[in-house]
């Protein structure tokens, strides 16, 4: 057990009774790009992740939009605020917009008076094989989308990026017009088995980017059962693109919880990470995500 401190950079909290998840509602298939999502389907809060991360050293996180439905996306930012108000946590939230809605400035401006609020993430995963993709079509390719994207650092807000390798060339062309917007890639670019080329071509053009940092979470999403020589490969590929300054370890709990344990799962960045410097670890585990979500924590 490492005894870094950590901020992690990547968690999700819902009250089933409280907001609808139409993704942790029933009936649940195999076939989805997560698999069946039925064991983390109940209400999960921070005395729950409290308990998963076991005696790591969590010194903030950041709550990362978490799949409600669009129409509760004011309410799950109002709920986690009041529940940063009360318990310090969560340090930073991440938010829900559909950025092709051409009203989106209305709830950019909901979201953004809010003291915790830090980001907007729009799922935009779409990929050829119906089985893994998360949208019907590639809407990052709208130009209404890409009016919505240019309108987030008018509030202040940093962009995170969950999609696929296949949708990085056009992204990074759209991400380099908007150097103001900060953007953090989601579980280290997606990369789904057998497209190990396109996967890192898309990352290198998005790392040439020096506002865009990645995250180094979500092994299982296309590796399931995954192992760690084939984690380390992903891990250590992410950090030479981008370096140590520009990656941040998050567990992405609980829906990481669908592929291995906390301690698994850190154990595994851990262990990946055992031959880096004291410093460069402390950046990877709790420094980076602290600068980069503008958190503000003494560590």
């Amino acid at each position: 057990m490492t005894k870094l401190p950590f901020v992690d950079a990547h968690v999700h909290l819902w009250d089933l009774d409280h907001i609808r998840y139409p993704w942790l509602t029933p009936p649940f298939a195999d076939d989805g790009p997560n698999g069946s999502v039925e064991p983390i389907a109940k209400t999960y809060l921070l005395d729950d992740y409290r308990t998963d991360a076991g005696d790591w050293d969590v010194r903030g996180i950041v709550h990362v939009d978490a799949g409600a439905d669009p129409a509760d996306a004011a309410e799950e930012t109002r709920w986690l605020q009041a529940m940063a108000d009360r318990e310090g946590l969560p340090s930073a939230i991440i938010a829900f917009a559909y950025l092709g809605d051409p009203d989106v400035d209305t709830l950019l401006a909901a979201h953004a008076a809010h003291a915790n609020v830090r980001g907007i993430r729009h799922i935009v995963n779409w990929h050829r094989d119906p089985r893994r993709t998360y949208t019907p079509r590639d809407v990052t390719q709208d130009e209404a989308w890409g009016r919505g994207y240019a309108r987030l650092s008018a509030h202040g807000l940093s962009f995170d990026l969950q999609a696929y390798p296949g949708q990085f060339a056009g992204l990074a062309r759209l991400i380099e017009r908007h150097p103001e917007t900060p953007v953090m890639i989601n579980h280290m670019g997606m990369c789904v088995p057998g497209e190990e080329g396109a996967w890192r071509q898309g990352l290198a053009a998005l790392a040439r980017l020096p506002h865009v940092a990645i995250k180094l979470s979500g092994i299982g999403f296309t590796h399931r059962p995954w192992i760690l020589e084939q984690a380390r490969a992903l891990v250590l590929t992410a950090i030479d693109l981008f370096g140590t300054d520009r990656a941040m370890v998050a567990s992405d709990f609980p829906t990481d919880k669908l592929f291995g344990s906390f301690a698994e799962t850190l154990g595994a960045y851990a262990t990946i990470t055992a031959d880096f410097t004291d410093a460069e670890r402390r950046a990877l585990f709790a420094g980076n995500a602290n600068r980069l979500y503008r958190l503000g924590l003494t560590l």
